[in-house]
């Protein structure tokens, strides 16, 4: 295989035949085969075609999904005069900004409060946690209250579909596992995210599960081939009736063969290329940036996160899922129920790692000049009941599921910060000032990409499917 230097391509010349690309077993069959998840290749098959507009070329989202969904009480809208069985233990301090004010957990972004902006006042319908996310981030609500699978497209495969062709040598759309109850919908599976090392179960209900690196592991780094000299390693995964067997029946039809070798032949392109090779190698960072971030899951995904959209990935997701001492909780996402977890200690070993590793990443957007284009986003599908309940045998608190009020922190962008958007009523039940659907800040991101959400897309029986069907873009950010 061709070398890594600047004049040269890990590429074979000429078209591949079915054989040579068995022989790449080891490239991960999910990034390679159609059919597969995750489908790197599918993600150049239309490429070119999608809309130009009057795109921001440069700008591009990290979005921090707390799958799960967090308490807006006990974070960035806390209510110190609500009655003892809503308000929560944690105490408001004040930050950069005057008048805004987030919990004591968090003090060192209360020292950066210039650089991001609360929305507390968005909300939705749906209260399960699928259902949920797929209507947070796809603006449609799903027929089905409990899917695993999207629907409707997510923002993250628009924004892969959209900018199609507009990333030369790494991916547009960039995750560590897939959500649950969000993805491509009817786009299909070509508009999935590129994953290191993905982990289905995160995409069934279960919130057992250990969190999910983005960043590179030695086990991950063998599977996808990203090696320190950017050679693709020869390796069997599966056995060669199975890589047989997964291979689309549409590589018999004629004519097909070519343009799957084509797009195929891009994928290995991309994932033995040197930008993508670098961006996802912590090793090059200086260990003070390191140690800035922490030496944790958040503190390394972040930083992974900010090397990929400085590399030129347009759309970087990641569950943020973190692993509690067993007596604090069960659960390693943000679903806080009794039954889960002591939601008031979880916050206690959540947030001061939230705190050095977000901050981290705030600071050094700013200080590399990408926060005039680098979106940073932290929410999830909804926010927590106001009322703290004790179901548990334990009677340890907890707080169940509350679409009718949330808050999303966001820092960069190019868009307008150091202030708080809408506002609660004291019990943080619902929106008392500036009210708006979850579709706004949809509408936000994809007024920044460039993207017209009045684009008509077509469902797999050609029907036609505006991005959104609602929802303006939040104007006090603009």
């Amino acid at each position: 295989m061709a070398g890594t230097g600047p004049h040269s391509r890990t590429s074979c010349s000429g078209p591949l035949d079915r054989r040579a690309w068995l022989k790449l077993g080891g490239l991960s069959l999910g990034a390679l085969v159609p059919g597969l998840d995750p489908s790197l290749a599918r993600l150049f098959a239309a490429e070119g075609n999608a809309p130009r507009g009057g795109a921001d070329r440069d700008f591009s989202v990290i979005l921090f999904w707390a799958n799960g969904g967090p308490s807006h009480l006990d974070t960035f809208d806390l209510k110190p005069e609500a009655p003892a069985e809503i308000r929560g233990p944690f105490r408001p301090i004040r930050t950069r900004v005057p008048g805004l004010h987030i919990t004591e957990l968090l003090p060192t972004l209360a020292g950066l409060a210039d650089k991001f902006t609360l929305v507390r006042s968005l909300h939705h319908q749906r209260a399960e946690h699928s259902g949920g996310t797929h209507r947070f981030l796809t603006g449609y609500p799903s027929l089905a209250a409990n899917l695993k699978e999207s629907e409707y497209p997510d923002i993250g495969a628009i924004v892969a579909k959209q900018l199609e062709g507009r990333t030369s040598d790494v991916p547009s759309f960039v995750a560590n596992t897939k959500f649950y109850g969000a993805g491509p919908g009817y786009l299909g599976p070509g508009y999935l995210p590129f994953m290191p090392s993905p982990n289905p179960i995160t995409a069934s209900g279960e919130n057992e599960y250990d969190p999910v690196p983005l960043y590179l592991t030695e086990a991950s780094q063998k599977n996808l081939s990203l090696t320190p000299d950017g050679s693709v390693t020869i390796q069997r995964r599966f056995d060669l009736l199975q890589s047989l067997d997964a291979l689309p029946r549409a590589l018999d039809q004629p004519g097909a063969l070519s343009t799957f070798d084509q797009h195929q032949r891009r994928a290995v392109e991309l994932l033995a290329g040197r930008r993508t090779r670098e961006a996802f190698d912590l090793g090059r960072e200086a260990i003070r940036t390191r140690d800035r971030y922490g030496n944790t899951h958040w503190g390394k995904t972040l930083l992974t996160a900010r090397r990929l959209v400085e590399a030129g990935v347009r759309f970087v997701q990641c569950q943020a899922e973190f692993r509690l001492r067993p007596e604090t909780g069960v659960t390693s996402n943000w679903d806080d129920h009794s039954v889960n977890s002591h939601i008031f200690k979880a916050y206690e070993e959540k947030l001061p790692s939230f705190d050095q590793s977000v901050s981290a990443l705030i600071e050094d957007l700013s200080q590399r000049g990408l926060d005039r284009h680098v979106l940073f986003i932290f929410c999830g599908e909804f926010g927590r009941t106001p009322r703290i309940a004790y179901q548990d045998a334990s009677r340890r608190p907890g707080r169940d599921h509350w679409p009718r009020a949330m808050s999303v922190f966001l820092a960069g962008g190019g868009l307008k910060m150091g202030q708080v958007i809408g506002a609660t009523n004291p019990r943080g039940e619902e929106p008392s000032k500036r009210g708006m659907n979850s579709n706004c800040l949809l509408a936000t991101i994809y007024h920044r990409f460039g993207i017209n959400p009045n684009h008509l897309l077509h469902d797999r029986a050609g029907r036609p499917i505006t991005i959104l069907q609602e929802g303006e873009p939040i104007a006090e950010l603009l």
